[in-house]
């Protein structure tokens, strides 16, 4: 079971020989980039690292991943798990050909498809998993309740601030001669755009006034992928039945979370000064070498000390503590000692989690 997610890091400077334009996770416009790929083992244990060009789509990394298994890894048999931007026809057809098994989402056009091919129904969605076999696929139907909830409330939300924002245009028609009644409605119209309610809303003059209706059909229609999922997968059920299809394609978070403690303050990836290509792909590697590192830590502290729910410790908490500890530099007759202090019961208790053994307490070294 291989995981497999992209990000990019953005530059500060022009001259990075892979840096370029691309679509850019950091929210830096205007900042040239790179693309990391990342490849992990089931467990978000990072396994391979490679960093492309800046203004290459996500799809396009998957071939070189799958040359990397085959030749420089020597695996024969895989079920690759990619998110929905990822693996697409090109690289279902490129597993399909090394004979690898895929695990991915589909977009919610191809369910719409689907559901119109009447290959699916509606009615599937729901909190337990239900699957469906067509054509040698098999998708994994849910509803997330949790975010059905969230886009019922956020589409609501945006209801009532339309509604807002008709009686603010209707009031200035009302009480300003130079307020035109045309661009109150140009204005209405691309705040629904923006939002995406366009689908479902009317908007209409009525004499020197504003009013909106809803197209509850529209409203239904855009209603009816709230919080729905389907995952595809071409592995047999004798392989992984259902839920353990859903469970793999959710591993993805833990290459996710990897991703974030990369590019946040922790091991800082980003943003990137380097020029030269060779030293770009280094500080990437060196980067995925310290997350392994962070990772062991992780396991240590969580073992030994226990999770931050029960008292115990962070790796931002526990390197924060151990920075504390700071050799002592004396001047004694002429001669300069260095003397490494004893810890505190806290970094005793931490270092000891992490199987770290220091000098013994008071040693000296010239």
């Amino acid at each position: 079971m291989i995981l497999y997610d992209v990000t990019s890091s953005y530059f500060e400077g022009e001259q990075n020989e892979l840096a370029a334009y691309g679509y850019n996770r950091d929210g830096k416009k205007g900042k040239k980039q790179i693309v990391i790929g990342l490849l992990a083992a089931q467990d978000g244990e990072p396994l391979s690292v490679q960093v492309f060009k800046g203004s290459t789509s996500d799809p396009q990394t998957v071939s070189y991943q799958i040359e990397k298994l085959t030749k420089r890894f020597e695996v024969k048999e895989i079920v690759f798990v990619g998110d929905r931007g990822m693996v697409k026809a090109k690289a279902k057809d490129l597993l399909k050909v090394d004979g690898f098994k895929y695990i991915t989402a589909i977009t919610d056009p191809q369910i719409r498809s689907l559901i119109k091919g009447k290959v699916i129904q509606p009615t599937l969605f729901d909190a337990t998993v239900v699957e469906v076999e067509s054509l040698g696929k098999r998708y994994i139907i849910r509803r997330d309740e949790l975010t059905f909830r969230k886009e019922q409330h956020r589409r609501q939300d945006k209801l009532e601030r339309l509604e807002k924002k008709v009686q603010e245009a209707n009031l200035k028609l009302e009480t300003s001669k130079r307020a035109s009644l045309q661009s109150n409605l140009n204005e209405l119209g691309s705040w629904a755009r923006k939002y995406k309610i366009s689908k479902f809303i009317r908007l209409e003059t009525k004499e020197n006034s504003i009013a909106y209706t809803i197209d509850q059909d529209s409203k239904a229609e855009d209603e009816l992928l709230d919080g729905c999922y389907v995952i595809e997968t071409n592995v047999v059920a004798s392989t992984l039945d259902a839920q353990k299809v859903h469970d793999h394609y959710k591993d993805l978070q833990k290459v996710e979370r990897d991703f974030r403690t990369m590019k946040t303050g922790l091991l800082e990836v980003r943003p990137i000064f380097l020029r030269n290509k060779g030293r770009t792909m280094g500080h990437v590697f060196i980067s995925m070498l310290a997350l392994k590192i962070t990772r062991q830590m992780e396991q240590a502290l969580h073992a030994n000390i226990g999770t931050t729910e029960k008292g115990g410790e962070t790796i931002e908490s526990a390197l924060s503590a151990l920075s504390r500890i700071c050799l002592l530099k004396y001047t004694v007759a002429g001669q300069e000692l260095t003397v490494l202090p004893k810890t505190d019961a806290r970094q005793t208790n931490i270092l000891r989690a992490l199987k770290v053994d220091l000098a013994p307490p008071g040693q000296c070294t010239q």
